[in-house]
């Protein structure tokens, strides 16, 4: 089984523009991502894949494997398919760019769920216990069943405590995905779903027709840059 993981690195992000080439520490936002990814040892290709020059020479000239994307696209996901549809892979790993703490636990569980042959796409989700960041449309919650497949994802808080009286555990969705490969090319086939639209969380479309997603709990991930405020964050946390 041949595991690639693809990094998507768009350069105009709609709240912070330029954050993946923003400096952390003595690399780019970017660079921490991939060099991490790269670090877990856990598949057999790494590519960040971007519509971006200043991206793509940033990871090919400190010595890594970039992509860049033919065609505009909608979402990360349609992004890499473009990138994958003639590549010898089986599973492929959607890494998000703006995730510079990459570790290699949480990788190594979400991919170890491909052992049942039935998964088709799987995520990260860890625990939410602040009621500030529950309530941060930032946040993307994820409901999940008694297996941990998602019932759904939103950026308000779901499930909705109508009720105190029964305790809720509430979880971020992590921005890290895996999928087979024939999974992810049926996604770039589908039109954009009246819930991804809305909510502009693009595994919402995998739900609307019909594919299970298997969420897997994992720990603290770091700090996703998605603000300026972020990467102040970042930079202590590093």
């Amino acid at each position: 089984m041949k595991i690639g993981a693809f990094i998507p690195a768009r350069y105009a992000a709609t709240r912070f523009p330029a954050k993946l080439m923003q400096t952390l520490g003595d690399k780019t936002v970017i660079r921490h991502t991939y060099d991490n990814t790269v670090a877990t040892r856990l598949f057999d290709a790494v590519y960040v894949v971007t519509d971006s020059e200043i991206i793509f020479n940033e990871i090919t000239q400190h010595g890594g494997n970039a992509i860049m994307s033919k065609r505009s696209h909608e979402s990360g996901s349609d992004r890499i398919a473009e990138a994958v549809q003639d590549l010898d892979i089986d599973i492929v790993v959607n890494v998000q760019g703006d995730e510079p703490f990459v570790k290699r636990e949480p990788l190594e569980k979400v991919i170890a769920v491909f052992l049942d042959p039935t998964v088709k796409v799987a995520s990260l989700m860890q625990v939410l216990t602040h009621t500030t960041l529950i309530q941060d449309p930032n946040y993307v919650k994820v409901a999940v069943d008694k297996n941990n497949n998602a019932l759904f994802f939103s950026r308000s808080v779901i499930p909705y405590p109508r009720s105190t009286e029964s305790p809720i555990t509430y979880y971020e969705h992590i921005g890290v995905y895996a999928f087979q490969k024939q999974a992810l090319l049926n996604f770039t086939n589908w039109p954009m779903s009246s819930l991804e639209a809305a909510e502009k969380i693009e595994c919402l479309r995998y739900l609307e027709n019909g594919v299970s997603i298997k969420m897997v709990v994992t720990e603290y991930m770091g700090v996703e840059i998605d603000t300026p405020a972020d990467l102040i964050k970042a930079a202590k946390l590093l």
